[in-house]
């Protein structure tokens, strides 16, 4: 076979020497035959794999003496280097047919004739091809000897495998920890291990006697039986449910049962394979881990969480049903329990809940403990108006009779609130919460009593906690200001000083007075930064009043302590230190203390009072006339002002004015000014009361009459117009 020079890419021009020639030669013959080769060489790496074989044939061709044979090893190192496509030998003799004698010719000294290089060449060709094709022969033996012993091994493997498989499926089924059955699609039993007729009691006839359908429990789950019927008509492969037996004696067998389709080798469905698992010893643990989950320890009564999931599903039905709850919190057992210790305590709750279980005993009616001394009591029904009331006066009259205790009889008293409606409309939170809520509203209302829910009284006390919860923030974020009302002199008219009422921006509920948010500062222990910064802020205001209007003469200002202040230890400390940063004297300062806080004041709580009376500044005695006034203690006490409750002034308004409330004034008037008080009145508001207190001897007042609290700037616009 030839192969034309032109179809070969050859170069219009010879190389210049032997080994370009060489190297050309080589080329020529990878182009050829690489296509058809099998190697994992690139190109260039198998052109380099030929370059040796080529220099092979060149030398074979200019051996003297001729021998044509070592051209067969070339053979063998085509099929050697996997160039094993029958294309590869033909391209590869019609390459040494058109080139060998052309590029590797002459070899320098050397040089043959034309006819015996060609005669030479012809038995290279034949050399070579003999090598391929021995080399080929041999390489198809040996591959088809080493497949037919890789498949004698493979059928060996594969019976010692089937024979392995068997015996351990034996092995498995015999020995295995859970139950395995086998029964054909009709349900008849064909198989069970030993494992299985344990679970069953120990008798194997007891389980083959039964059809796999007739294994029903009044407790399986309805998708049980749909799945086996789907099984069996091939609809499904497997599943797996938790099921219940009956064992021969009776009692119950709980398993995790799996149930797998075996088909035939064509795919015909032809038994069923179960595995089942026994749980009943897990499934009554579990029992009873839920039970000590959802009851209280101490009392056995439904805990919490259970009484959720009740309430819950009560109040989810759609029947038009309603609920009555009643939420119930002992009065005064702490006192019980600080005084017999918690073990007594602990006895009580279990005798209080013993009698509320027995005033809960109609369908629908359940009581649990929330935990400490809170119990509530549910009942559910179309009509739950009336049987609510009656569920809690059966429990206040259960509580009435006394408990024997610690050889002593003991009175429980309850507070109830109770929380009735339709389902559907709240959730169990809100539920819970707005019977929290009015159970606190019957222990306000002194105890041992019953009150119903009400939306507008819940929406105060949620109004009230979040106020509550808002109150450090608020302070952070600079959401408190100050008002000052004037005092005013009733002697000239004159601006004496101003009373500082903090007020409170809130986000949402706008400017809320001293009413709403002091008693709640006072309850968390915030009074006393919040406290510090009016006094910081008013006193800061007064030394400013005082540098801008000094022609007008100094201005007070007076700053409300409350009780917690009072014990507070660093009230001096921090009194004197506000005073010296802002450099306002001590007498422009003006502390003014309800009577009520100093009612029974030992010397303990009033040293403080003194020790800044002493400094300068002055105290004052506020809402004088409110509580339990004994004049005779206004003598140990350092004040300096009396103010006068809004009360003696309402009675004022009257024409003529109430000849007593003009009296009683006179009165402490009278003595005040004998001790050296002076007197502020609060709440005037016509100018006939103002004349009233002026005759009556009265020093300063303040009231809507004079000016509404209102900012900084208007007390110096008031005090140039004077306040009468």
């Amino acid at each position: 076979m030839s192969i034309p020079a032109q179809s070969s890419g050859a170069p219009d021009t010879e190389p210049d020497g032997p080994e370009d020639r060489l190297r050309r030669f080589a080329t020529i013959w990878s182009r050829a035959i690489f296509p058809s080769t099998a190697t994992s060489m690139t190109r260039t790496e198998f052109e380099q794999h030929l370059l040796p074989l080529a220099r092979g044939l060149s030398d074979i061709l200019h051996a003297r003496p001729f021998d044509a044979a070592p051209a067969s090893e070339v053979g063998v190192a085509l099929v050697a280097a996997h160039c094993t496509d029958p294309d590869t030998l033909s391209s590869t003799l019609g390459v040494i047919d058109s080139y060998l004698v052309l590029y590797c010719g002459s070899n320098g000294a050397t040089a043959l004739s034309t006819e015996d290089s060609r005669a030479r060449c012809a038995r290279i060709q034949h050399a070579l091809a003999g090598g391929f094709t021995q080399a080929l022969r041999e390489r198809t033996l040996a591959e088809q000897e080493a497949i037919a012993r890789s498949a004698l091994t493979a059928r060996s493997d594969a019976e010692q495998a089937l024979h392995a498989t068997e015996a351990r499926f034996r092995a498995v089924f015999k020995d295995a920890a859970i139950g395995i059955g086998i029964a054909d699609l009709d349900g008849n039993v064909l198989e069970v291990n030993d494992t299985l007729t344990r679970m069953f009691g120990g008798l194997e006839h007891h389980v083959r006697s039964h059809k796999i359908n007739e294994w029903v429990h009044p407790e399986d789950s309805p998708q049980v039986w749909k799945y086996y019927n789907e099984l069996v008509r091939g609809e499904r492969e497997h599943y797996r449910v938790e099921k219940p037996y009956y064992r021969n004696d009776g009692t119950v067998l709980w398993t995790n049962l799996t149930v797998s389709l075996l088909r035939d080798s064509e795919g015909r469905p032809e038994y069923q394979l179960a595995l089942l698992e026994d749980t009943t010893e897990r499934r009554l643990l579990n029992l009873r881990l839920r039970y000590e989950a959802t009851h209280d320890a101490l009392t056995g009564l439904p805990n919490r969480t259970l009484f959720f999931e009740r309430l819950e599903k009560a109040l989810s039905a759609d029947d038009g049903s309603r609920f009555g709850l009643c939420y119930l919190d002992l009065d005064g057992f702490k006192a019980i329990n600080d005084s017999l210790g918690h073990a007594s305590g602990d006895r009580l709750l279990v005798e209080v809940a013993d009698r509320l279980q027995s005033c809960a005993t109609a369908p629908g009616e359940m009581v649990a403990r929330l935990g400490g001394d809170e119990f509530v009591a549910l009942t559910t029904g179309p009509d739950t108006r009336t049987e609510v009331d009656e569920l809690a006066c059966r429990i206040l009259g259960v509580l009435g009779t006394p408990v024997r205790l610690e050889g002593r009889e003991l009175t429980v008293r309850g507070s109830i609130g109770i929380v009735e409606g339709p389902a559907g409309e709240r959730s169990a939170a809100e539920v819970l919460r707005s019977a929290d809520i009015t159970m606190y509203r019957a222990k306000s209302a002194g105890g041992n009593r019953f009150e119903l829910a009400d939306a507008e009284a819940d929406a105060r006390a949620i109004t009230r906690h979040g106020l509550t919860t808002a109150l450090p923030a608020a302070l952070e974020r600079g959401e408190f200001f100050i008002e000052y009302q004037p005092l005013v002199h009733l002697g000239d008219g004159t601006v004496h000083g101003a009373e500082a009422l903090v007020r409170w921006c809130h986000p949402q509920h706008g400017v809320l007075g001293p009413d709403r948010f002091i008693p709640l500062a006072e309850h968390t222990g915030l009074i006393v930064p919040l406290g510090r910064w009016v006094l910081e802020e008013s006193v800061r205001q007064a030394h400013f009043w005082q540098e801008r209007h000094s022609d007008g003469g100094p201005l007070r200002i007076n700053v409300n302590l409350s009780p917690t202040q009072l014990h507070h230890p660093l009230l001096v400390a921090e009194t004197v230190d506000v005073l010296e940063r802002s450099g306002l004297e001590p007498g422009a300062l003006c502390l003014e203390v309800t009577e009520s806080a100093l009612i029974g004041a030992d010397d303990d709580l009033l040293k403080p009072l003194r020790q800044l009376a002493e400094m300068g500044v002055d105290i004052a005695l506020d809402d004088f006339g409110t509580g339990y006034s004994n004049l005779a203690n206004l003598r140990r006490l350092p004040v300096s002002v009396l103010k006068l409750d809004r009360s003696f002034t309402q009675g004022m308004q009257q024409h003529p004015a109430d000849p007593v409330d003009l009296k009683i004034v006179e009165g402490i008037v009278s003595l005040a000014h004998s001790l050296d008080l002076a007197v502020t009145v609060e709440g005037v508001e016509t100018g006939a009361q103002a004349e009233q207190l002026r005759e009556l001897g009265c020093d300063t007042a303040q009231g809507w009459y004079y000016a509404r609290p209102g900012a900084p700037d208007r007390i110096h616009s008031l005090l140039l117009a004077d306040a009468v």
